[in-house]
Order: structure tokens, then sequence, then C-alpha cells
């Protein structure tokens, strides 16, 4: 099986300088490579073929042959690393916390710990019959959070 830590490894001295960095680098049994890409702008196609033109001329030594995809982490694909989190932080975001339940929420912080999230809550009031909507901020451990996408609302 191809080595991702290699392929990283190339691809990171391609990116040296930018603000592009490697979110993931996923390898199966069948040798299909996918290596993703984010940045704290944005991710251009021609950067996306440099890096694959660059791993390919220095993998061609290699035994095995392997099928490369560098691409764009995408707009509704889970965020998988804190850098990710950190250009987030302000906008909303979809959180399904491990005991299912589902946060639509402003992500007002991030750090290598967990995030911290602000919402509104049905919650009971004293001196009113119904629940009422109330603004609460909790923070939620990376180890609780299932996921986290960026939200977009298109109403």
């Amino acid at each position: 099986m191809i080595d991702c830590q290699k392929i990283r490894a190339i691809a990171e001295s391609q990116l040296a300088d930018t603000d592009i960095y490697i979110v993931s680098c996923k390898a199966t049994p069948s040798n299909e490579v996918e290596l993703l890409l984010d940045s704290d702008t944005s991710v251009q196609l021609e950067t996306c073929a440099a890096v694959n033109r660059a791993v390919n001329e220095a993998m061609a030594a290699e035994e095995e042959d392997f099928s490369l995809t560098v691409a764009s982490a995408g707009i509704g694909e889970e965020l998988k690393c804190e850098r990710q989190y950190r250009k987030l932080v302000g906008r909303p975001v979809e959180v399904l916390l491990q005991d299912g339940t589902k946060i639509l929420a402003l992500l007002d912080a991030a750090d290598a710990e967990g995030i911290t999230l602000s919402y509104e809550e049905k919650q009971a009031v004293e001196g009113k019959k119904r629940k009422q909507s109330v603004k609460v901020v909790r923070r939620h451990a990376f180890d609780k959070v299932k996921y986290t996408k960026e939200y977009l609302d298109f109403k």
C-alpha cells in the first residue's frame, strides 16, 4: 500500500510559504489516494494541479502504481483540523454530538480542546407556561462531537 506520509511530505514542501494546508490524506488498499487541501483564503484549481504534478513526479520511481486525487475540502465537508475550525469562527455551523443531538449554532471559539457555540434553545422560564427561546453559550469538547460542518442557509 502506498505511503500517505511520504505523499504528505512532498505536498507540504510544495505548499511551503502559502496559506494552504493539508486536511487529510487517505489511501485505499487498491492505492487510490485522496489528498484534501484547505486554506485560510481559498484553494485554486491550479494549486491542486501543481501539487498533483509534484507528487506524481516525486513518486515516479515508486514500484507501486497509484491513483492520486488532489482536491479542496468542499463546503459541507466535515471539519477535520483545528485550523478549519478557527477559519469558521463567527460563522454558522451544524454540529452533531455523540449523543445524537444536532445543533445549528454560531461558532464563537475553537481551540485544541473543543468548540464554543451560541444558539437559541427552548427552556422553561419561571412564571411562563410555555418554554421560551433563550440564547445559550455552550462549550463542547471534541470527544463529544461526532462532526461539525459549515452551515449554509440558501433561504
